[in-house]
C-alpha cells in the first residue's frame, strides 16, 4: 500500500460505486465525502468546482492535487496511477478500454433511462418503458455472449468488471426488476465477483455495512 490519499466525492449509486471498488483493490488510502444527489449537492458551488458537469463521482489525488470527474476516466486514472487492471500491452488495453467504453456509452445511460422511466417519471409512459427494457435485455445479452468465452469481460479482471458489475447487479434489485435466468453467463460472472472482498466493500459505501481497512467517511 502507498501513502497516496485520494479524496472519492460520491454517492450510493452504479456509478459512485466504481471507484470504490477499485480503491479497495488496489489498497489505496481514501476518504469519502458523501455528495447527496437527492438533496441537490451536487449543484454547491464547492462540488461544481470539482466537475462542471455536477456528476457524482469525481477524485481529487493528494499527492498530484489533479482532480478527475467522469467514472471512467476516474478508473482509468487509478489504474495506470498504480499499474493494476489496465493492460500495458496495447491488445489487450484495447479490449479493456473497449468493454469500459460499452458500460459508459450504453450499459450505464441505457439502463438508467430503464429505471428513470420505470420509477421515477412523473408519467407512465409504455413505450418509453418497453424502449429501455428492450435495449436492458439486448446489452445483457451482448455481456452473455462476450462473458460466454472468457471468464471476465476483456480476458483478465480489469476495470471493465468494476465499471459493469455495480449495473449489472441492479437489474436484479426492485428498481429495475429483471430476471437474469436466461443470463448464465452473466450470472456466473456477478457471483464470481461478488465473493471478491473488494467488490464487497465497495459496494457497501455509506452503509452501515461499510466497514474498510483503507476507506473512510469524511465527517463534513
Amino acid at each position: 500500500m502507498t501513502s497516496t490519499s485520494i479524496d472519492l466525492y460520491t454517492f450510493t449509486t452504479p456509478n459512485g460505486r466504481k471507484p470504490a471498488i477499485l480503491l479497495e483493490e488496489l489498497e489505496l488510502p481514501y476518504t469519502i465525502h458523501k455528495i447527496d444527489i437527492g438533496k441537490g449537492e451536487q449543484f454547491s458551488p464547492e462540488f461544481v468546482a470539482i466537475n462542471p458537469n455536477s456528476k457524482i463521482p469525481a477524485i481529487r489525488d493528494l499527492e498530484t492535487d489533479i482532480t478527475v470527474f467522469e467514472s471512467g476516466a476516474i478508473l482509468i486514472y487509478l489504474a495506470e496511477k498504480a499499474g493494476k487492471f489496465l493492460p500495458t500491452d496495447a491488445a489487450q488495453r484495447a479490449s479493456v478500454i473497449e468493454w469500459l467504453m460499452f458500460q459508459m456509452a450504453s450499459v450505464g445511460p441505457m439502463f438508467g433511462q430503464f429505471g428513470h422511466f420505470r420509477n421515477a417519471a412523473p408519467e407512465k409512459l409504455p413505450y418509453a418503458i418497453s424502449r429501455y427494457q428492450n435495449e436492458t435485455l439486448r446489452l445483457l445479452g451482448v455481456l452473455d455472449r462476450q462473458l460466454a468465452n472468457t471468464p471476465y469481460l476483456a480476458g483478465d479482471y480489469s476495470i471493465a468488471d468494476i465499471a459493469t458489475y455495480p449495473w449489472a447487479i441492479a437489474t436484479t434489485t426492485p428498481y429495475l426488476g429483471l430476471s437474469l435466468d436466461e443470463f448464465t453467463h452473466v450470472q456466473r460472472w456477478i457471483e464470481n465477483l461478488q465473493e471478491r472482498p473488494a467488490v464487497q466493500t465497495g459496494m457497501a459505501i455509506l452503509t452501515p455495512a461499510f466497514n474498510s481497512q483503507y476507506g473512510a467517511v469524511a465527517q463534513d
